[in-house]
């Protein structure tokens, strides 16, 4: 008989809820709600495995916040739990609450050839430290390490390391982010409100007002080539998170591979492939043959987050992956 244990993808609009099948990771059922519709996550699951018809006593919820013990509180949303108590108001056997971007890095060792899309770099080393980070409202970032044949993720906050600028432009930019913002992480220019950044950055450094944009805005002005300003930007959001890439590669030895996680990245495709992304990734000066041989790839599975629970738990519950 299959055994399944309840995963879900928690952000601050939706909670994403699926069966994982234990013996093998498959992902099924899944479902999505808006989490405004429901007074708390445990009422989501409960209303779920109703619809479902079976008896769960193992999960893992993915959720987009830090988690640091047994209390749980929502960034972008009033949500805010006992990991404990609703174990025990579930009647679960085991319950893991990871980080979201936690769960995408174990996505990782489950994804196939067609999960995936290559930039660069040789073929990745088995068992090697892997990165993993990804550019929407914020910048996330994680690790990945085998240990005793299991996969340890290393959740942080790597997206809120200094920006680092490399070039005269960069130092321009930073110099009017700086006046406006104090600090200038990097998440400042990866990001969705990171992209308006640097094109108000682009702007006012040549001593120009900018328009009031979305981060939708200057993408598609980028891509549409109806503004030179937004074009700038879009492919020094490329080159950067190419050097971002490089340095977390750097950071760990990451012959495993580094991953860039969905985000708004694929919005803009052709155009990534086209940008100077992979240079960035490799220009290490004195380290550049260092990184030339470290794979590059881009997460294009659906549910990463999904996937990720699932692996987590299975992992929990003795499964080697």
């Amino acid at each position: 008989m299959t055994k399944y244990a309840l995963v879900g993808d928690v952000g601050g609009t939706n909670a994403r809820l699926a069966l994982c099948d234990v013996a093998n990771g498959l992902i099924s059922q899944i479902d999505t709600f808006p989490t405004s519709d429901y007074p708390s996550l445990e009422a989501v699951i409960r209303h779920y495995l109703d619809q479902q018809h079976i008896d769960v006593v193992d999960a893992c919820i993915a959720i987009a916040c830090p988690v640091k013990g047994d209390w749980i509180a929502m960034t972008n949303h009033p949500w805010a739990f006992s990991i404990q108590a609703m174990k025990e108001n579930l009647h679960f056997e085991h319950f893991e609450v990871i980080n979201d971007f936690t769960a995408v890095s174990m996505a990782i060792p489950m994804l196939g050839e067609s999960d995936v899309l290559k930039f660069g770099g040789d073929e990745p080393v088995a068992d090697k430290p892997i990165a993993v980070y990804g550019a929407g409202t914020g910048l996330g970032v994680s690790h990945l390490v085998h240990v005793d044949k299991r996969w340890v993720p290393l959740p942080g906050e790597g997206g809120h390391v200094d920006f680092a600028p490399n070039s005269e432009e960069e130092d321009q930019i930073l110099e009017v982010l700086r006046e406006e913002m104090g600090h200038v992480s990097a998440e400042r220019v990866l990001s969705g409100a990171g992209l308006v950044n640097l094109y108000r950055g682009i702007v006012k450094a040549d001593h120009r007002e900018p328009e009031e944009l979305k981060p939708r805005e200057v993408s598609e002005r980028a891509l549409e080539d109806s503004c030179i300003d937004c074009r700038r930007a879009l492919s020094l959001f490329c080159v950067i998170m190419g050097r971002f890439g490089g340095n977390l590669a750097l950071t760990l030895g990451t012959f495993g591979g580094v991953y860039i996680a969905g985000g708004i990245v694929p919005r803009f495709l052709e155009f990534f492939k086209a940008s100077g992304f992979r240079a960035a990734f490799e220009d290490k000066g004195r380290f550049r043959d260092y990184v030339k041989d470290i794979p590059v790839y881009m997460i294009t599975h659906e549910q990463p987050g999904l996937l990720g629970a699932g692996a987590h738990i299975r992992q929990t519950l003795g499964s080697v992956l």
